[in-house]
C-alpha cells in the first residue's frame, strides 16, 4: 500500500485525516467527508468497495471512530495503548455500516486519572492519548492540567504571595485530591517552573481537543481555601472537612455557602482560566468528594437548607465568571455515601440550579452491584430529578493492573438506562478509569457501547476482538476467552491485588481478584498459540501479562503459607521470591508495565537533579505508601517494582519484622532508582515451562 497523507480544506476532515495518517501512515484509498449530526448526535457512514474506503462523519471523533471500527471489523487490525496489530491488506476490503450515537457526549477520564496515570506526561504522550480518544469516539474529556497555575493567580490577586499559594498545593501526583478538596500541602509545594510547564502543556492539549471537536471539561472553584487566605481574613466562615486519615492540617476547609468570597473567588477562577485558555462551556466542580458536611445528623431541615445553599453557591460562582457555562459534577459521592445522600438531600443540593446548567456524571455504575450492594444511583435518584446526566463506569481504581471488570454488565447496562423513563435527560455515556494502560478489552468494549442503543452479543464481540487483536480465532481461542470471561472478567473489585503486594493482609481494604485455576487454564492454552500469533505485538503483550499474572498467583499461594509462619515458612518465602523474580523479568517485555517508564516521566519535568529527585519521589510515593490510610492502594504490577520494591519488602518483613518496613519504604521512595530491567529472550516459552513446573 502506498504511503502518504493528503492535505484537505475541511477542518473536520483535515484533523481526522491527520489522526488516521499518524495511526497507519497513509490515507491512500480513503476518502473522508463531513455530514450533519442527527438531532444533535454524532453519526457516521462507512462504504468500502472496489478498494476504496468512503467514511462520512459528523465530527472528527465520529470519523476517527468509524475508521477504527473499519480497521477492526474489516481489516482484522487494532490500535490501542500497548501498541498495534496492523497487518493491513493490500486492497481495502468491502464493508458497509452506519450508526448514530444515542448520546450527545461520550465522556472520558476521571479526576484521579491525572494522578494515577498522567501527572508527569509530556506533550508527546498526551498527543498520543488524544489520538486514542478520537479513535475510540470520545468527544468530552476532562481537561484538568494547569489548574493550580490558574488558582495561584487567583490567590495572588486576593492578597497571598506566590509562596503562600504554592504551599497550599500537593505534589504533582497527588493533585487530583487537592482539586477535590481532600488534601492540601502533602508532598508539595509546587513552584513557578512547574506552573509554566503545565500552562504550556495545557495550551497544546486544549488546542488539539478543540481541533478534534471535543468539548473539554475545565476546572472550576469548589469552595476550598488556603490556610493563608483564612489567616488574612478571620471573618471567613468555613467548614472543616476530613478525609483519608490525614492530619487536619492537610485536610480542606470549604467556604460556607453564604460567604461573599464564594462567588468572588469562583468568578475569578473562570475569568483567569478563560483569559489564559479561551472560552469553555463545561466546568467541573466537586465540593464533597467522599467527605461529609459537618451537619447535625438529627437536623434534617438544617442539612437540606445547607445543601441547597451550597448547590446555589457553586452554580452562581461559575455563572458569575461565564453566564453560558454549565456546571459538571461527579456523581460518585452520591453512591459512595448513599446513606448521607438520600433522595431529599440530593434534591436539596440540586434545587436551585437550572436543569440545563448542570450535568451529573454518574461515575461508577459498576460499583453498586459489586461493592455497595445497592441499586445504581441513577435509579435510586430517579434520573437526577430532571438534571442532565451521563451514564459512566469506573473500571479501574488506582491504576491497578490485575484484570477485573464485569464484561457482561458493560455489554448491556447502559441499554437499560436508555430504555428507562429517565433517558430524556440522559445526555452521555462514558468511562472514567483512574488508571489507563490496562485491561484493554474493557475499554474497547466500552468504546463500542457509546455508539449503540442495543446490547452487544459478547460471544460475537470477543470473537471479533481476537481476530482484530491477534489475527486468529478458533475453538481453542474461544475457550481461552470463555475461561477469562468466567474468571477475571466476570466481576469488579476495588482492590485487585496479591497479598504479597501488601506484605500482610489488609484487613480494612481486602484484596480480591479472580486469577484462579480457570485463569491458569486459559493462560496455558493461550501461550500455546505463540507460533500462530507471534506476528501480533498485542498477542505477545497479552501472553506475557497473563503468564506473569498466573505465576504471581502461584507465588501468592506460597506467600499465604509463609504468613502462617510454620516450620516451612522459610521454604515458602524462598519459593515466593523465586517466582516473583520470574514475574519481574516477564513484565520487562511488556510496553506499559514498567517502573522505569513511570520514573522517566517524572524526572523529565525537573531542570536539575534536585528537582528530578523530588518528582521521582513523589511519583514513587503515589504507587507505594501514598499517604494517610492509602498505603498500597495503587499496587502496580510492574517490572522493577516487583523486583526492587515488593521482593525486598517481603524479605525484610520475614527477617527483621514489620516495624522495619516504614523506614525502608521511605528510604526507597527518596533514593533515586537505578535498577536495571532484565527480560527473557523467549518469554512465552519460558513462562509456559515455569507454569507447568509449578502447578
Amino acid at each position: 500500500m502506498l504511503l502518504g497523507c493528503r492535505q484537505t480544506t475541511s477542518e473536520t476532515v483535515k484533523v481526522a485525516e491527520q489522526v488516521i495518517c499518524r495511526t497507519i501512515g497513509t490515507t491512500e484509498g480513503i476518502v473522508l467527508e463531513e455530514i450533519p449530526t442527527v438531532d444533535g448526535k454524532d453519526c457516521y457512514e462507512i462504504d468500502a468497495k472496489e478498494g476504496k474506503v468512503s467514511i462520512k462523519g459528523s465530527s472528527p471523533s465520529a470519523i476517527c471512530y468509524a475508521f477504527n471500527k473499519y480497521l477492526r471489523y474489516a481489516c482484522g487490525s487494532m490500535v490501542t495503548w500497548g501498541g498495534a496489530n496492523l497487518d493491513l491488506p493490500e486492497v481495502w476490503p468491502d464493508w458497509q455500516e452506519s450508526a448514530t450515537s444515542p448520546y450527545q457526549f461520550r465522556y472520558f477520564l476521571n479526576v484521579c486519572t491525572f494522578g494515577y496515570t498522567t501527572p508527569y506526561w509530556g506533550w508527546d504522550r498526551w498527543s498520543e492519548e488524544l489520538d486514542w480518544m478520537a479513535l475510540h469516539g470520545v468527544n468530552m474529556p476532562l481537561a484538568s492540567v494547569a489548574s493550580e497555575a490558574i488558582a495561584r493567580r487567583v490567590w495572588v490577586k486576593l492578597g497571598l504571595t506566590e509562596e503562600e499559594a504554592d504551599a497550599f498545593f500537593t505534589g504533582p501526583a497527588h493533585l487530583p485530591w487537592h482539586r477535590m478538596g481532600n488534601l492540601n500541602a502533602f508532598d508539595g509545594p509546587l513552584d513557578s517552573e512547574w506552573h509554566e510547564d503545565q500552562i504550556a502543556l495545557q495550551h497544546k492539549i486544549l488546542d488539539k481537543m478543540r481541533s478534534l471537536g471535543m468539548e473539554p471539561v475545565a476546572p472550576a472553584f469548589a469552595g476550598f481555601v488556603p490556610p493563608a487566605f483564612m489567616a488574612k481574613h478571620p471573618e471567613i466562615k468555613a467548614n472543616q472537612l476530613t478525609w483519608g486519615g490525614f492530619d487536619l492540617s492537610c485536610n480542606a476547609c470549604v467556604l460556607a455557602p453564604d460567604s461573599p468570597y464564594f462567588q468572588e473567588i469562583g468568578k475569578l477562577f473562570i475569568q483567569e482560566w478563560e483569559a489564559e485558555f479561551g472560552d469553555a462551556k463545561y466546568y467541573l466542580s466537586d465540593s464533597f468528594n467522599e467527605m461529609r458536611l459537618p451537619v447535625d445528623k438529627d437536623d434534617v431541615a438544617g442539612k437540606h437548607s445547607l445543601l441547597a445553599q451550597y448547590g446555589e453557591a457553586i452554580y452562581n460562582s461559575i455563572a458569575a465568571g461565564d453566564p453560558d457555562a454549565v456546571w459538571v459534577t461527579q456523581g460518585w459521592t452520591f453512591g459512595y455515601q448513599h446513606d448521607f445522600w438520600d433522595k431529599e438531600s440530593l434534591k436539596a443540593l440540586l434545587s436551585k440550579v437550572p436543569d440545563d446548567k448542570l450535568i451529573i456524571v454518574d461515575l461508577g455504575n459498576d460499583y453498586p452491584k459489586w461493592v455497595w450492594h445497592t441499586e445504581q444511583t441513577w435509579k435510586v435518584q430517579e434520573g437526577f430529578y430532571g438534571k442532565q446526566w451521563i451514564y459512566s463506569y469506573v473500571p479501574n481504581f488506582g491504576g491497578k493492573v490485575l484484570p477485573t471488570g464485569d464484561l457482561s454488565m458493560y455489554a448491556t447496562g447502559s441499554v437499560e438506562a436508555l430504555n428507562s423513563p429517565y433517558s430524556e435527560n440522559l445526555v452521555g455515556f462514558g468511562s472514567a478509569p483512574e488508571g489507563l494502560e490496562n485491561n484493554e478489552v474493557v475499554y474497547e468494549l466500552l468504546a463500542d457501547m457509546g455508539w449503540t442503543a442495543e446490547n452487544i452479543d459478547l460471544d460475537q464481540w470477543l470473537k471479533q476482538y481476537c481476530l482484530s487483536r491477534y489475527g486468529y480465532w478458533d475453538e481453542g481461542m474461544q475457550q481461552v476467552w470463555k475461561l477469562l470471561h468466567e474468571s477475571a472478567y466476570s466481576s469488579l473489585y476495588s482492590y485487585p491485588r496479591f497479598t504479597w503486594q501488601t506484605v500482610v493482609p489488609d484487613q480494612r481494604r481486602k484484596s480480591l481478584h479472580d486469577i484462579n485455576d480457570d485463569f491458569g487454564k486459559a493462560t496455558e492454552l493461550f501461550l500455546s498459540y505463540a507460533d500462530k500469533c507471534s506476528d501480533s505485538q498485542l498477542y505477545m503483550n497479552d501472553a506475557v501479562e497473563f503468564a506473569a499474572l498466573y505465576i504471581a498467583e502461584l507465588a501468592d499461594r506460597h506467600y499465604e503459607k509463609a504468613l502462617k509462619k510454620g516450620r516451612d515458612a522459610k521454604k515458602h518465602v524462598a519459593k515466593t521470591v523465586e517466582l516473583l523474580k520470574v514475574v519481574d523479568k516477564l513484565l520487562a517485555t511488556h510496553p506499559d508495565y514498567s517502573l522505569k517508564l513511570w520514573i522517566d516521566y517524572a524526572r523529565s519535568h525537573g531542570n536539575d537533579d534536585a528537582k528530578k529527585d523530588v518528582y521521582e519521589a513523589n511519583a514513587k510515593r503515589l504507587i507505594t505508601t501514598w499517604g494517610g490510610w492509602q498505603e498500597d492502594y495503587a499496587a502496580r504490577f510492574w517490572s522493577g517494582l516487583v523486583g526492587d520494591y515488593y521482593i525486598p519488602r517481603i524479605q525484610i518483613y520475614f527477617s527483621q519484622g514489620q516495624e522495619k518496613l516504614d523506614a525502608w519504604e521511605e528510604n526507597w521512595i527518596k533514593t533515586p532508582w537505578n535498577g536495571a530491567e532484565q527480560e527473557y529472550e523467549n518469554p512465552v516459552e519460558t513462562a509456559l515451562e515455569i507454569i507447568r513446573q509449578n502447578k
